[in-house]
């Protein structure tokens, strides 16, 4: 049987063997690093189909979502919402690779694939949001890297969801930004 408790703010797993001890499990430190480096070469494998020009477009606003998500973060990472069971303190072991891979490329995508459609665009990010919060953890899980402690599924949902919102927002202001400098550029006619 499995449980869950607070060591001087840590959160430990634990499993009860036959001797009624606790054995703690997770997966080594090592293939965690491998399972992470094969996520953020897979995402970023699909970076040449978005094409030079979408990238250079819509990476300033999936950068900065993607400090806004490593802000948010440090202070999750003090309620204890999630644990990943290697160094649970560590943002490089855990979040980081999940940040500059799936969560930054998705973004990349989702901008690409639905800017200037609200909809489309809040619809698409419902659709990723959903698979990351209800399937993709729970094979984190099983894998034994990280597992949701003091929140549910449809919580985790909509912290990543919420950000959709400031994506939109970030490239909103970014496209009215060089709109706005575009058409204040005075054009000197040409000497003969």
């Amino acid at each position: 049987m499995e449980e869950d408790y607070l060591i001087n703010g840590d959160i430990k797993i634990a499993r009860g063997n036959s001797k009624g001890k606790g054995v703690y499990i997770n997966m080594s430190l090592k293939k965690q690093w491998l399972i992470s480096i094969v996520m953020i070469l897979l995402s970023w494998s699909s970076l040449p189909f978005l094409g030079k020009h979408n990238i250079k477009r819509f990476l300033p606003a999936s950068l900065l979502v993607v400090l806004f998500e490593a802000i948010n973060v440090q202070i999750v990472k003090k309620k204890a919402w999630w644990i990943f069971y290697n160094k649970p303190h560590s943002y490089l072991s855990g979040e980081f690779p999940f940040n500059i891979g799936p969560f930054l490329v998705s973004a990349l995508w989702l901008l690409k694939s639905s800017f200037g459609n609200f909809k489309k665009f809040i619809l698409l990010n419902v659709a990723t949001h959903a698979f990351f919060a209800f399937v993709y953890i729970r094979i984190l899980e099983k894998i034994k890297i990280a597992r949701l402690v003091r929140i549910n599924h449809f919580q985790f949902f909509l912290y990543f969801f919420y950000k959709s919102f400031f994506l939109y927002g970030f490239q909103y202001m970014i496209e009215r930004i060089k709109k706005f400098k575009s058409s204040t550029v005075v054009r000197r006619p040409l000497k003969n």
